[in-house]
């Protein structure tokens, strides 16, 4: 395993400066974003002839490689929103959106193939996640499930053909919000391939869903994970429990993303759980934690998670009493 570093955490700064600067805190590897004006990094100049090959001798020269391509806001239009909640993203007709998405995917597979990245993690979407519910229209989430197999699986051939994987996001506002949602997602795509799952542990937290399950369910599908932390705040959960709205930055809320150690996440358990199904990935760290400074976060993450990564399975014992072990 290799810490890495989602430099949209800094996109304001060039991703030279970023590769500078975590390179010096220890950071191994990064996830870039590739969405549309993030500001840092365009997938159409990857394809420009040298271009692929001068971000990899850049980021080399910081002892960086890249684990992955973010395309985080472009594939969310895919099963939408399509209408106004998404307009700061792009603005058009709900064709316009699905289309817009799904080329700015494609295209980040094409960047990721040129740079030999092997992950583009991404968001599925989803018109109204409230579908879950069985209230008023039972058959919304089916619908849903032959609206992912129809404009994914053309997604996902392109994908295989560049040889590059597209980890979902599991996240409470899009398709895929649960292990279970995970596991169907897979069934309605016949297992496609190049199909798999970036974890961030926070984001199920307030659903009380056990990461390390679904690790254990999920397993080689595992694609890529995020190092992000979470809090359900006690004081705060009698007033409005955990689907609370309003700013994350409101004192009284009773949700809060954290950095890995600030939090209820028991990372030496994912960890190892994820030892444990051969994940041998990036632990990359996204900066979300309005308690306190992006550059705190730079300093006390690596100091963290770093002596947690577990750097090779165990390779068994051999004496006469464990040989069969």
């Amino acid at each position: 395993m290799k810490l890495g570093f989602f430099t949209a955490n800094f996109t304001e700064m060039p991703l030279e400066q970023v590769a500078k600067m975590v390179a010096g805190y220890g950071y191994e590897t990064l996830e870039i974003p590739a969405y549309e004006g993030n500001g840092q990094f365009e997938p159409a100049d990857v394809l420009k002839p040298g271009k692929a090959a001068e971000i990899r001798k850049m980021t080399a020269g910081y002892g960086l490689d890249i684990c992955a391509l973010s395309n985080h806001s472009d594939s969310f239009l895919i099963m939408g929103p399509t209408g106004v909640d998404t307009d700061f993203i792009y603005k058009g007709s709900p064709e316009e959106k699905i289309k817009h998405g799904s080329d700015r995917l494609i295209l980040t597979a094409q960047a990721a193939n040129a740079l030999e990245v092997p992950v583009v993690v991404g968001y599925p979407g989803v018109e109204n996640w409230g579908r879950f519910f069985f209230f008023p229209y039972g058959q919304g989430w089916a619908e849903y499930e032959k609206q992912f197999a129809d404009r994914f699986i053309p997604i996902l051939d392109k994908f295989k053909e560049y040889g590059v994987k597209f980890a979902i996001e599991i996240h409470p506002n899009s398709f895929v919000y649960d292990t279970l949602t995970a596991e169907k997602a897979l069934k309605v795509v016949d297992n496609h391939p190049a199909l798999g799952y970036n974890l961030d542990p926070a984001n199920i937290l307030y659903l009380k869903i056990s990461a390390e399950l679904l690790i254990d369910r999920l397993a080689d599908r595992i694609y890529h994970v995020h190092a992000k932390d979470a809090e359900l705040v006690e004081h705060n959960l009698a007033l409005g429990g955990v689907l609370m709205q309003g700013d994350m930055r409101r004192i009284d809320r009773s949700y809060r993303f954290r950095i890995p150690g600030w939090g209820e996440i028991n990372w030496k358990k994912i960890i190892t759980e994820l030892s444990m199904v051969g994940y041998t990935g990036p632990i990359s760290y996204e900066h979300e934690d309005v308690t306190m400074s992006r550059m705190d976060g730079v300093e006390k993450v690596a100091l963290y998670l770093k002596p947690l990564l577990i750097k090779n399975p165990y390779e068994g014992r051999k004496d006469k009493l464990f040989d069969h072990t």
